[in-house]
């Protein structure tokens, strides 16, 4: 018995010798890592030449790997430390829209709370703010691709007759075409944005591309105006941690909504005003069109519903 035992411990060495004359390098340091992981590796190895007794060692082994692997915690966890870490480090207000709550979280699941170089952790860029925090009731107005020659006249004197200030953000284009509007907005209290050169879709662009959309814009509306934006809105909304960290090294704040009426598509005046009656709540940042087509539902609903959150208690700054 001895001898057939014997036997089989030969042919596993044997086995084992041949196997490791073929493998590379690099499958041997996995394989060296995954044995120290379960509890095997050259050191179970070694025990099998320890004689008769090496099978016992070797089944233990392998009883004990299954113990450990059955303990341990499952790498899923892991996983969730971004959703937790962009939840703690900026309380907001509740949520009351699900496409901007669906936003919200594709834009966190993009940005890591850090990355290190090294030995040294470098601070993640600032994300996009969603909402205003300054006191109950307060909100925020944006009007964005504008300035136009038609729509922005008018949602001028909208504003100007309910005494509401209000965010444009402009496209530098526009602002080219129309310089004397842009001045306008600025004469009136109103604050410009930048919205990029053309309303361009920024993730999808080259690096260089992509910080052209921004400075070109920035350039066109501080001839314009004599102001240099501090406030940057992505067109689409559409973040990546290359233009957030371009955002950071040019000071300026990136900033989204919380309230999209999608007056853009022209619903109806009256689901436009229902939809902000609806989703609007203290720090809201309302989002409306004055440029990229007919405005005039837009128009004709601020006319409604800027009184009426008036007289619900809201105030408006700028953002």
């Amino acid at each position: 018995m001895n001898g057939k035992i014997g036997s089989r411990v030969t042919g596993m060495l044997t086995g084992s010798s041949a196997q490791d004359a073929n493998r590379s390098p690099d499958a041997d340091e996995n394989a060296n890592l995954e044995g120290q992981h379960r509890g095997g590796g050259p050191v179970a190895r070694r025990a099998v030449l320890a004689s008769l007794g090496g099978l016992l060692i070797v089944g233990t082994g392998v009883a004990a790997c299954s113990t450990t692997t059955g303990a341990s915690p499952g790498a899923s966890g892991a996983g969730k430390g971004l959703a937790g870490a962009g939840t703690t480090a900026s309380p907001t207000p509740p949520v009351r829209h699900a496409r901007v709550a669906a936003r919200h979280a594709r834009v966190a699941a993009r940005h890591e709370p850090g990355h290190k170089t090294g030995t040294t952790r470098h601070p993640a860029p600032p994300r996009p703010e969603y909402y205003i925090d300054d006191g109950p009731m307060t909100v925020a107005l944006t009007i964005d691709d504008g300035p136009s020659p038609v729509y922005t006249p008018q949602v001028l004197r909208v504003l100007e007759q309910h005494g509401v200030h209000a965010t444009f953000s402009m496209i530098g284009g526009n602002v080219a075409a129309y310089p004397q509007i842009a001045r306008e907005v600025v004469s009136a209290g109103h604050l410009i944005a930048n919205h990029t050169w053309s309303h361009a879709s920024l993730p999808a662009l080259r690096a260089a591309a992509m910080r052209e959309e921004v400075t070109r814009a920035a350039i066109e509306i501080h001839a314009a105006t004599g102001q240099r934006p501090t406030l940057f809105r992505a067109p689409y909304g559409a973040w990546s941690p290359g233009l957030l960290e371009y955002c950071a090294a040019q000071g300026l704040t990136p900033l989204d909504w919380s309230v999209d009426p999608q007056d853009w598509a022209r619903p109806g005046v009256n689901a436009i005003v229902q939809d902000i009656l609806r989703t609007t709540d203290s720090g809201s940042i309302i989002l409306e069109h004055d440029g990229g087509g007919d405005r005039s539902q837009t128009v004709a609903a601020l006319k409604i519903v800027l009184p009426r959150l008036l007289d619900r208690g809201f105030r408006f700054r700028l953002a």
